[in-house]
């Protein structure tokens, strides 16, 4: 199967179950390779519909800070470690908390 085929399978399960967070990450995630302006779409619309859904936040941020969008990707980073700190996600916490250290370190941010 392509990634164009996918894609229309994924979108066909967002259609059927909107309310799913995972399936408009799975399309953000399948966008990637092929149309980051698409991915981007599906990322802001997962950080403003489906707050809750943790793991959008560390692929987000990557995401954000690849396409040089360094203040998105802070503000996502800090999002995603607040969440993971109220959900007591330790693990998904320890992931976020070592991806944005090496985020701001990269940048030369703090």
């Amino acid at each position: 199967m392509g990634n164009l085929d996918r894609v229309e399978l994924l979108k066909e399960y967002a259609k059927e179950e909107p309310e799913n967070p995972f399936n408009w990450y799975a399309l953000a995630m399948e966008y990637l390779s092929i149309n980051p302006n698409e991915s981007e779409k599906y990322f802001n619309k997962l950080l403003s519909s489906f707050e809750a859904y943790l793991p959008t936040y560390y692929t987000a941020a990557s995401f954000f800070s690849e396409q040089q969008n360094l203040e998105k990707a802070k503000e996502t980073f800090e999002k995603g470690i607040t969440l993971a700190q109220e959900k007591q996600e330790f693990k998904t916490l320890q992931e976020l908390r070592n991806a944005y250290q090496n985020f701001l370190f990269e940048n030369d941010l703090d």
